[in-house]
């Protein structure tokens, strides 16, 4: 038996107010509610669980490298340029905060949005080739979801 950590399965977001940021979650990204409290929400969202805790007033889940720059601890992958720009016009219109499109110099291109809190999130056109290799991940549809399942 090797023991050894087999997949993130929860991450958690401080948020300022637990029942507007869910509903932001839930109505932007379409992720869905299991469970919630005054306190805290719980959420399905790009096959994790997220909790939302209620923080104290400033606090995001970003943090500042050496050079002083502000960065995000999250990146989410969708399938190809094609579905990165979709979802991005789709965040848009949806009134998220999102930067431009970028090219980091590696495969791929990427662009950045913030929920209300101000916690920063990263999408990048690349799904990992090992996620696909271990998930036997073929082809994605518009939702995301593979065939597959």
């Amino acid at each position: 038996m090797s023991e050894h950590l087999v997949r993130i399965g929860t991450t958690y977001l401080p948020v300022s107010n637990v029942e507007r940021s869910t509903n932001w979650y839930v109505t932007k990204l379409g992720a869905k509610l299991n469970y919630q409290d005054e306190s805290k929400a719980i959420l399905d969202l790009a096959n994790q669980s997220f909790f939302l805790v209620s923080s104290q007033k400033g606090e995001s889940s970003n943090f500042y490298n050496s050079k002083g720059e502000e960065c995000f601890s999250i990146t989410f992958e969708v399938e190809g340029i094609q579905a990165l720009e979709t979802i991005r016009k789709n965040f848009i219109e949806k009134k998220i905060m999102v930067s431009e499109v970028e090219d980091r110099a590696h495969a791929g291109k990427n662009f950045v949005f913030h929920d209300p809190d101000g916690n920063t999130f990263d999408v990048w056109s690349e799904v990992s080739t090992k996620y696909k290799e271990r998930y036997l991940v073929q082809d994605f549809n518009e939702k995301g979801v593979t065939g597959n399942e």
